[in-house]
């Protein structure tokens, strides 16, 4: 009975184990925002890999490659971020560009949890048309920034969904500013 018992005890442990041993999901994040403005007329603006002046949250870009359509790995940019202190940064690869779809995706290489709680993040970046009126839809996928169990508040996927949403919704926010909003 005792080797029974012990068994039983050991397979529950195991399965318990296993239920809270796997970590972090993938999270998704999806904005978008229609324009006053032609398509062409946003792209333009936002486009270049090597350009985030639209951005609020950025002071300046530190561009490596030239964000070439058939390389575009070899294009990194560091995004300088505005801060009270410091100089918080973001180092990103472009992934993919297709200027024709008025699109292009890019990944971050390096950032400290402590300025954006992610890791694995991966991004895109497309303007399409919507009856001659730009959308611009930006989404990524994404980790938080603890990768085990019990993550610190800070780390936790509330914080990376709220970070990320902040970022992007400051973006779309400065781009309806700038080129209004379409209804």
């Amino acid at each position: 009975m005792n080797r029974f018992l012990a068994m039983t005890l050991g397979a529950t442990m195991a399965l318990a184990g296993a239920a809270h041993a796997h970590g972090p999901v993938r999270l998704k994040l999806e904005l978008d925002q229609k324009l006053n403005a032609s398509p062409d007329e946003v792209w333009a603006a936002i486009g270049k890999f090597e350009d985030m002046s639209w951005h609020p949250a950025v002071d300046k870009v530190e561009i490596k490659g030239d964000g070439s359509v058939d390389q575009p790995e070899k294009s990194e940019r560091v995004l300088h971020l505005k801060a009270e202190a410091g100089d918080p940064t973001i180092t990103e690869i472009l992934s993919k560009i297709q200027p024709d779809k008025r699109c292009y995706g890019y990944r971050i290489e390096a950032v400290e949890v402590s300025v954006l709680p992610v890791t694995n993040y991966a991004s895109t970046i497309c303007v399409k048309d919507d009856a001659g009126k730009a959308v611009v839809s930006w989404k990524g996928g994404f980790y938080r920034g603890f990768p085990n169990n019990n993550p610190p508040a800070d780390q936790n996927d509330e914080a990376a969904i709220a970070a990320v949403t902040g970022i992007y919704q400051a973006g779309l926010d400065a781009l309806a500013e700038r080129f209004g909003k379409a209804e």
